[in-house]
C-alpha cells in the first residue's frame, strides 16, 4: 500500500509518500512547495487572500503529485500558523472551496504526540525514557515518554517565525537588548515545562524539524546528502556559539553560514535561542538530531491500521465573525 501526507506549514508545503511494508513508511518521493505565510501574516496574525490562494495551488499540486506516484488519498493538515490565526475557519473554507480538500487541524499537544511516536520509533527502545523537541515555524512541541506514546505532551507558542516577526528586527543584527527581552519571554514560556523535564530526567534527548538540523549542520553535523542513518549531534555549547555567530549577522546574510537555507535564515537566530534555552532550562547538554518527525508520525498511525485515529482530535472553533486580512499585494 503506497500512503501519503501534505504537510501546510509556514514555510514550506510538504509533501511525504510511503509505501507501506513491514510495519514502517519507506520513503518513495518528497516534493515542497515554498509558502512562506508569515510574509502574509497581519498583526493580528489573520492570513490574507494571498495566503489562501498559495495555499490552495500548493495543495492542489500537492495531490495531483500524490495520485500521479499511485499513492492513496493524502492526509492533510495545516499546522501553527493556519491553526493559531483567528480567521482560521474562513482560511479553511476558502481552501476547500478552491481544492476540495479540508485541510485538518490538529491541536499541538496531538502535533507533539504525533513526533513523539515519530521519534521513538526512529530512536528504538534503547533511547530509554526519552525527550523529544521540536520547533516548528509557529509553535514548539515537547514531549516525554518511556513507552510508545508519550506520557506528557504540550505545544508552546515558540515557533522561531512566529518570535522573529515579534521580537527581532527584520534587516538589522538585534540589540543585546532584543535579545535579553526574547530571552525572557522564551524562559517565562518554558519555566513550568522545563521543570516538568528536568523532573522526568530523559536518558535520550532528540531533536526534530528543519530548525534543528539546519542548527546542527552549522555547528558540524554531517549534511544531509550523507543520508539519515548518519549519527548527528547537537550540543548546548555549540548552539550557544552558533546562536552569536547568528546574532552578528543581519538576516540576508545568515544564509553564507554552512547548513543556513535562505527561506529560512531570517528566523535562524530565533530557532537558535529557543533551541538553547529549552536545553538550558531542561538540563539538558547534548540533543540528538532525528530525521522523523510530525509527517512520519502520522504514516506510521496509518500503518498500523488506526485510520480514524484524528477523528474528535481536530481543533473546532466557535462560531464568530472572522474576516480575511486585506491583502498587501500591490
Amino acid at each position: 500500500m503506497r500512503i501519503s501526507v501534505v504537510d501546510v506549514g509556514s514555510n514550506t508545503v510538504r509533501l511525504a509518500i510511503a509505501d507501506a511494508r513491514d510495519g514502517a513508511p519507506l520513503p518513495v518521493h518528497t516534493a515542497k512547495r515554498r509558502l512562506r505565510l508569515a510574509e502574509e501574516v497581519d498583526g493580528d496574525r489573520r492570513l490574507g487572500p494571498r495566503a489562501v490562494e498559495r495555499i490552495a495551488d500548493a495543495v492542489t499540486a500537492a495531490f495531483a503529485e500524490a495520485e500521479r506516484w499511485g499513492s492513496d488519498e493524502p492526509f492533510a493538515f495545516a499546522t501553527a500558523i493556519v491553526r493559531d490565526a483567528p480567521n482560521r475557519d474562513e482560511v479553511l473554507d476558502a481552501v476547500e472551496e478552491s481544492t476540495g480538500v479540508r485541510l485538518r487541524i490538529l491541536p499541538g499537544e496531538v502535533e507533539a504526540e504525533l513526533t513523539f511516536l515519530a521519534a521513538r520509533r526512529w530512536m528504538g527502545w534503547r533511547a530509554g525514557p526519552l525527550g523529544v523537541l521540536d520547533i516548528g515555524g509557529g509553535s514548539l512541541e515537547v514531549a516525554f515518554g518511556r513507552g510508545r506514546m508519550p506520557e506528557f505532551a504540550i505545544s508552546l507558542p515558540l515557533g522561531a517565525a512566529r518570535l522573529t516577526r515579534e521580537h527581532l528586527p527584520e534587516f538589522e543584527p538585534p540589540t543585546e537588548d532584543h535579545l535579553r527581552a526574547l530571552r525572557r519571554h522564551v524562559r517565562h514560556q518554558l519555566r513550568d515545562v522545563a521543570a516538568r523535564i528536568r523532573w522526568e530526567g530523559p536518558l535520550t534527548a532528540a531533536a526534530t524539524s528543519r530548525t534543528f538540523t539546519q542548527l546542527a549542520r552549522l555547528c558540524g553535523a554531517a549534511p544531509g546528502r550523507h543520508g539519515p542513518f548518519v549519527p548527528r549531534q547537537l550540543t548546548r555549547k555549540a548552539l550557544r556559539t552558533a546562536m552569536t555567530e547568528l546574532a552578528a549577522l543581519p538576516a540576508d546574510r545568515r544564509a553564507e553560514l554552512p547548513g543556513i537555507s535562505a527561506p529560512r535564515a531570517s528566523q535562524s537566530l530565533a530557532g537558535a535561542l529557543v533551541g538553547h534555552t529549552a536545553m538550558k532550562l531542561m538540563g539538558i547538554r547534548e540533543l540528538t538530531v532525528c530525521p522523523w518527525a510530525i509527517r512520519e508520525g502520522i504514516l506510521l498511525r496509518r500503518i498500523e491500521g488506526d485510520t480514524d485515529w484524528w477523528h474528535g482530535r481536530t481543533h473546532e472553533l466557535p462560531a464568530r465573525p472572522l474576516r480575511l486580512a486585506s491583502s498587501t499585494a500591490p
